[in-house]
């Protein structure tokens, strides 16, 4: 049976563009801002936030929890497919609370290509609402743009299992007749 664009398909696809758009309106009206130089620290050494922009205008800072976290190490390995697409565009960097060393080798592991930096200023995950109440790193996406010797946050995303950020592999499942049904991303199967 060939797929039909019926009406219904059509008028939910608009809406879903439309609420889409609506959303990410909010999201930069709600992290909008000049943010510090904060400090993070990599495998060569310390480097400021504003230095992770290499020679681009734009950075995406993809905000993961560890090496201990299977559903950021999914997230993580779709990123790293991509990772080129986005890069030819802005600057890509991944932070977590794992220290350089530890980071450098799970990628390595996983075959991950994009650039990596530690929190090294505890402050800054709590500041981009990437942080809860006991320190805990949460997952996201931050965009950070320079604006001459200033840097802005110009839009933020949280992640969860099965939004459009996190990993395909949730809408795969979804077309099953059972959908998730249960599963959980898991660090290595076996």
């Amino acid at each position: 049976m060939i797929l039909r664009q019926t009406a219904r398909i059509v008028s939910l696809e608009k809406k879903l563009r439309e609420t889409r758009l609506a959303l990410h309106e909010a999201l930069t009206e709600a992290v909008r801002g000049e943010v510090r130089d904060y400090p993070f620290d990599t495998r060569d050494g310390p480097v400021s936030l504003s230095t992770l922009f290499a020679d681009k205008r734009d950075l995406f800072m993809v905000h993961n929890m560890g090496t201990t976290c299977p559903q950021c190490t999914m997230w993580a390995d779709g990123f790293n497919g991509f990772y080129p697409h986005l890069a030819s565009r802005a600057a890509v960097v991944v932070v977590s609370p794992d220290p350089p060393a530890r980071q450098a080798e799970f990628a390595a592991s996983r075959g991950w290509r994009f650039p990596m930096a530690s929190v090294a200023d505890k402050a800054f995950a709590a500041d981009m609402g990437f942080a809860d109440a006991t320190g805990r790193m949460l997952p996201g996406v931050s965009v950070f743009q320079k604006d001459g010797t200033k840097i802005l946050r110009v839009s933020a995303s949280g992640f969860d299992a099965g939004e459009a950020f996190s990993s395909p592999v949730w809408h795969f499942l979804d077309l099953l007749p059972e959908g998730v049904d249960g599963w959980r991303p898991k660090i290595t199967y076996g």
